[in-house]
């Protein structure tokens, strides 16, 4: 049985991710900075600390490993924390997977499909430049630039998913949040502009393909993981309108209108299904009703 290394196990992606793995016969080992997960074995470090990052993935064999320790929340206010973890976390990753002397197989490092920034042609492949508009774009931006120059040493796949959501994810992320609106029957709810269009996936989904890409040949390359569809905030209030037989007044509120809107994104995944197949089994109603219906 072939074991794989999750960073960030204790997120939203690692949570399923793990479960997904298990599910296909892997074993899993969790990285986390804090003790208490029950999902799989865990060994306990802070992805910034490369004394004892490396120290405690001496002591443990894998042959995967698929980095998700991340700040992922576009609006995190704390910008020495989204640089140091995003770009210095997982460069203390790769040198410790070195010093180590690992004999592992392959390495999955999550970016964002944000680093394309705001293409005047749709849909973005992975030939499109990188042009950020937020700290958290350049964050990953610059975290591919400095991994490129290790990739000689490692086994290493990029992936730069688009906007993905499902169960258990943090309830300031945007469609967590209608969501929760529905379900509780709010009679309004504040948000911004409701014509932005994004590239929504199915966590279960994106989930399926990094494990689809572990498995491949595929190294040293950067991947879209994306459904190439776009969907508005405004489909998505009367997805759920329809999913919960809720209707409420949606105030476009100034606060919730970022500086820089990206309007609309999608990417192209022709790439990815060209290498691991088609993946994306769910609709953006199916992701919806899921969540609505969770317990």
């Amino acid at each position: 049985m072939k074991t794989i290394l999750v960073t960030g196990a204790l997120g939203f992606t690692g949570r399923h991710f793990i479960r997904k793995a298990m599910d296909s016969g892997y074993q899993c080992i969790g990285l986390v900075r804090d003790s208490g997960f029950d999902l799989c074995p865990c060994i306990e470090a802070d992805l910034t600390d490369l004394y004892q990052l490396t120290h405690r993935l001496a002591s443990i064999d894998f042959q995967y490993v698929v980095h998700l320790g991340a700040v992922t929340f576009v609006q995190h206010d704390n910008i020495s924390e989204l640089y140091k973890t995003n770009i210095v976390g997982t460069l203390n990753l790769l040198q410790a997977l070195m010093e180590c002397n690992s004999a592992v197989q392959k390495v999955l490092l999550s970016s964002s499909g944000i680093v394309y920034g705001t293409p005047s042609n749709m849909p973005i492949d992975e030939g499109f430049s990188t042009a950020p508009v937020n700290d958290y774009g350049i964050s990953k931006e610059a975290m591919e630039k400095a991994v490129s120059l290790r990739m000689k040493d490692l086994p290493i796949q990029i992936v730069r998913p688009f906007n993905y959501t499902g169960r258990g994810q943090a309830s300031h992320f945007l469609v967590p949040k209608i969501v929760e609106a529905f379900r509780v029957k709010a009679p309004e709810l504040s948000l911004g502009n409701l014509d932005v269009a994004r590239d929504f996936s199915d966590v279960r989904d994106v989930c399926s393909a990094y494990l689809r890409l572990l498995e491949s040949g595929v190294n040293s390359s950067v991947v879209n993981i994306c459904s190439g569809n776009s969907c508005s905030i405004s489909e998505i209030i009367s997805m759920l309108s329809d999913i919960s037989g809720h209707s409420l007044a949606v105030n476009v509120d100034p606060q919730f209108v970022r500086k820089n809107e990206i309007k609309q994104l999608f990417g192209c995944n022709k790439l990815l299904v060209s290498q691991i197949g088609n993946v994306f089994e769910h609709t953006m109603e199916d992701t919806l009703r899921w969540m609505y219906e969770a317990q």
